[in-house]
């Protein structure tokens, strides 16, 4: 099955065009299917779509196939049901972060994509897809293309509603006006504690008093469970600071993420950075269910209609809209590499105004990212914030490589902390190198400092970076999204 699976990625493009020659004949049929009854027709095309898709695609029968946009690599092969591009685990070899010895179905997908666009057809890779309508799983998507004659692709194939009638909001806070200015922007991530009391938080938080734009908390970092991003951050904004609420998709629903969006807001969290969620596997609770009801992009899209149309996902009405400023991440670092621009673009499209990325050992991988970043205008539509770290040796670096979901850290570098007399203070002098080679990277506005409780050591970074003493002259310089 493995075998036919690729098979059919490498003849994307023949299978697209035999794909859509079928579904503008399918109309045809509705008569019949009418004159014999849904129900009826429903039995007899369901198992043989199972069988035939089944075998060439390794189908699950979600009931909104979405193939002709995904390269004929079939995204429900996905551990994480990834929908709109792979997620930023993917390991250096191109293996699935959750099960290493398969290919990434995303990887596959973008293969099949390639194929279709050489035939003329190159929007599937920037096209938004909508997450999964779980009450249709196991109904047949033939008998839709019969009696669907609007469209000749798919139901699901449709423009976001991101590209409907949306405006550009007014800013919500501080953290947007820094983004849209032309200086430079400096985040720093902070993870909640494993405590009820909120105290050791805000102490935590003061190092970076008067040094950074916001505050991020993370959202069950690694599969690790702490206090709630919404309440962590909510905290820090009772204590004057600017938080960002990480939003992971692996542990709640819709249901629950947009209750969580509505009631941080409340509390006076405004700036929300949306992600897919790291595998429960690596975590304290590998036992755990991951939910993966909606992926990054998806949750954009809902966060987005909640702010600025005022509607839950199920078009139910908000009474008083959360004003919302919503973020993303990228991995310019793992595959597909320069590829994940089209990823990071569909980000944009669905609500994205700030990204921050994965650590930056590798500048020279960052550079050829934001080649093509800056190719498509993307750096102008968003603020691009450069992850940016250090840890105490090269033995941890190590460790985190090969621990931490789609960090890479180069030879090169280990090496040289390595040979140092003081590893610390050597992986120190490279992460303030890094700030200074990013931040000459055009189309960059900012770093985005991270290291588990390790406060005290980024704060000196930024103090001694002189990222908060940028003569006026370097800061205008960058672009503003």
């Amino acid at each position: 099955m493995l075998a036919l699976r690729r098979w059919s990625v490498r003849r994307a493009h023949a299978l697209w065009q035999f794909w859509r020659t079928l579904a503008g004949r399918a109309p045809r049929f509705a008569p019949l299917v009418h004159r014999v009854g849904r129900a009826p027709s429903e039995s007899l095309l369901r198992p043989l779509e199972r069988a035939a898709k089944g075998l060439f695609f390794d189908c699950r029968m979600c009931g909104q196939c979405v193939l002709s946009s995904t390269g004929m690599a079939c995204p429900m092969n996905c551990p994480k049901r990834m929908r709109n591009g792979p997620c930023g685990g993917v390991r250096e070899d191109g293996g699935c972060e959750v099960k290493p010895t398969m290919r990434c179905v995303w990887l596959e997908a973008l293969d099949g994509q390639k194929a279709i666009a050489s035939g003329g057809n190159d929007a599937a890779a920037t096209r938004i897809l909508p997450p999964l309508d779980h009450s249709r799983r196991e109904s047949s998507t033939w008998l839709q293309a019969i009696c669907d004659a609007s469209s000749p692709g798919t139901p699901q194939e449709r423009a976001s509603s991101t590209q409907q009638g949306i405006h550009e909001p007014v800013a919500t806070g501080d953290f947007e006006e820094a983004c849209r200015s032309k200086r430079i922007v400096v985040t720093v991530e902070v993870a909640p504690p494993d405590s009820g009391d909120p105290a050791a938080l805000v102490r935590r938080a003061a190092h970076f008093d008067g040094l950074v734009d916001a505050i991020n908390i993370t959202d069950g970092a690694g599969g690790n469970c702490h206090m709630s991003s919404a309440a962590a951050a909510a905290v820090l904004a009772a204590n004057g600071r600017t938080p960002v609420c990480q939003v992971a998709c692996r542990d709640r629903n819709r249901i629950a993420i947009q209750g969580d969006l509505l009631g941080a807001a409340a509390l006076g969290v405004r700036n929300v950075l949306c992600l897919t969620g790291d595998d429960v596997s690596r975590g304290d609770h590998p036992q755990a269910r991951p939910v993966f009801d909606l992926d990054a992009v998806s949750l954009l899209d809902i966060a987005r209609n909640m702010s600025e149309r005022g509607e839950f996902a199920s078009g139910r009405r908000i009474e008083a809209m959360p004003r919302l400023f919503l973020g993303a991440t990228a991995n310019p670092f793992v595959p597909p590499y320069r590829d994940r621009v089209s990823n990071l673009e569909k980000k944009i499209d669905a609500g994205a105004r700030f990204v921050q990325t994965q650590f930056c050992f590798d500048v020279a991988a960052l550079a050829d990212f934001m080649r093509e970043v800056r190719a498509r205008e993307l750096h102008r539509r968003c603020t691009i914030l450069v992850g940016v770290g250090t840890l105490a040796s090269a033995r941890a670096l190590r460790w985190m490589a090969a621990n931490v979901p789609g960090v890479h850290v180069p030879e090169p570098l280990l090496h040289r902390i390595e040979g140092a007399a003081d590893q610390k203070t050597e992986a120190r002098r490279i992460c303030l190198e890094t700030i200074e080679a990013v931040l000459d990277i055009d189309g960059v506005r900012g770093v985005h400092l991270m290291g588990h409780r390790n406060e005290e050591v980024l704060a000196g970074i930024i103090v001694a970076s002189g990222l908060r003493e940028r003569s006026p002259a370097r800061a205008a310089s960058l672009k503003p999204a």
